[in-house]
């Protein structure tokens, strides 16, 4: 029989291998745990030992929602702990594979454990429902769609991800079943936010193909629910991932196509999709009917109101900061209206500045730095500019989602071209070096 896991002569490569060592099993053995203890979880999930070795030795790092999940009840830690590299310490804490992980007197570890108990509890309560859902049901899967919605400006994609697919994954399944009228509509409205979450998604991880299949289908529940505030949204999510993809003509098509489901629903789509139209008939060099769809925006404004979409709140809704931020992102195109792009990428920049606000978004906030590093090149500020792009050059690769990526490489293209280029070969090298190491490189 081989001998014990993680026994191999040498020094631990990581935290997880560590622990296999501690324990009088083999590889297989606790891969037989595993599946013993996924099933005691309602999860459907194996793991051989082929894949539990390479884990431990640091050779893989991925992992599927549900694996993630058995493995750090398991060991009680978070995986991304259990697959850091072991620094030689002492490591005892929830060390013990058995299925029976008690509270570590780890805080990280400890809210894991909460949150795989939180998980259960929410997967048994949606699975007591046959053809029926009970209101309570029905409420957890509004309020996880709506928990993401709201946090996903404001967090890293990697610590949401997981979620959104499960998420969906959930609604699918529910929808799969018989469901009484309403029930159904509820269901497809949360399964199109979803869908439009993960196109986002698919967008910030420069997958513009995975984005608009997502997009496609989560417009397809819009049309099962018949509900117009979603097919609005979601048309502005197509716009969004043709804009960022460079395909402008587009990105103005599907912000056209959308505006009559926004009209009928009287949604904060309304300023959305005449904002997307602006930025791309600017990226196009049309700076009449960029300020045509501009004004529109603004006039939208007389006549919203909210309707489910918006009430998610987040990604869900538009607000004045985020129209102020498109302005800019707008007319930094237009090097005739440097002077106006320059004024709203000073107030986007001060809108973004609490943290604590409910409409902040990281990705908004470095998207509006960089439109004011733009005008500024193009008013001839090399100080100005550097000062405004340098705090999004710090940001964590985690944060580097595409769009970010994107515009400061629209910095890196407008100081190339400008006549401050060689004063400001420093900045060019720094951006240079920040999109060395966009989101979509880091290990998944």
């Amino acid at each position: 029989m081989a001998g014990n896991a993680g026994k191999s002569g040498q020094d631990p490569r990581t935290v997880l291998e560590l622990l296999l060592s501690q324990q009088p099993k083999t590889y297989e053995e606790i891969a037989r745990d595993f599946g013993v203890l996924a099933r005691k979880m309602g999860e459907d999930a194996t793991l051989t030992a082929r894949h539990l070795r390479r884990l431990a030795s640091g050779q893989r790092s991925g992992v599927n929602p549900v694996t993630r999940r058995v493995l750090q009840m398991m060991f009680g830690k978070p995986l991304e702990e259990l697959l850091s590299p072991w620094d030689g310490a002492l490591v005892t804490a929830g060390s013990t594979p058995s299925g029976l992980v008690v509270a570590t007197g780890h805080p990280t570890a400890d809210k894991e454990l909460i949150n795989v108990a939180a998980q259960r509890a929410r997967r048994f309560a949606l699975a007591t429902g046959q053809t029926d859902l009970t209101p309570e049901a029905m409420d957890q899967v509004h309020a996880d769609v709506q928990r993401l919605a709201m946090d996903y400006p404001q967090r890293p994609l990697s610590e949401l991800l997981p979620d959104m697919i499960e998420a969906q994954d959930t609604i699918y399944t529910l929808l799969e079943r018989q469901r009484r009228p309403g029930q159904a509509r509820q269901l497809y409205l949360l399964a199109g936010v979803t869908g439009g979450l993960l196109a986002k998604a698919s967008h910030d991880l420069a997958d513009p193909h995975a984005a608009l299949t997502q997009a496609r289908t989560a417009f397809m529940c819009a049309d099962q629910a018949d509900h117009n505030g979603l097919r609005a949204w979601i048309r502005g999510v197509q716009s969004l991932v043709a804009y960022w993809a460079g395909r402008t003509r587009e990105a103005v098509q599907y912000a056209q196509s959308g505006a009559e489901f926004a009209d009928l629903a009287g949604s904060t789509a309304k300023v959305w999709l005449p904002m997307n139209e602006a930025r791309a008939w600017a990226a196009l060099g049309n700076a009449d009917k960029s300020r045509a769809a501009i004004r529109r925006a603004e006039e939208g404004w007389e006549s919203v109101r909210e309707d489910e979409v918006d009430e998610l709140g987040g990604l869900c809704t538009f607000g004045r900061a985020r129209q102020i931020y498109y302005a800019a992102d707008a007319l930094t195109w237009l090097p005739s209206e440097a002077g106006a792009a320059q004024d709203y990428a000073e107030r986007a920049v001060l809108e973004y500045e609490d943290e604590s606000a409910p409409e902040w978004a990281f990705g908004d906030q470095a998207g509006s730095r960089a439109d004011l590093a733009i005008a500024r090149i193009q008013m001839g500020e090399l100080e100005g500019a550097t000062e405004a792009v340098v705090p999004v050059l710090d940001l964590a690769p985690e944060q580097r989602i595409n769009g970010i990526v994107h515009s400061a490489q629209r910095v890196h293209r407008a100081l190339r071209d400008s006549p401050l280029a060689e004063a400001g070969s420093d900045l060019q090298e720094q951006i240079e070096m920040f999109t060395r190491t966009p989101l979509k490189s880091l290990p998944r």
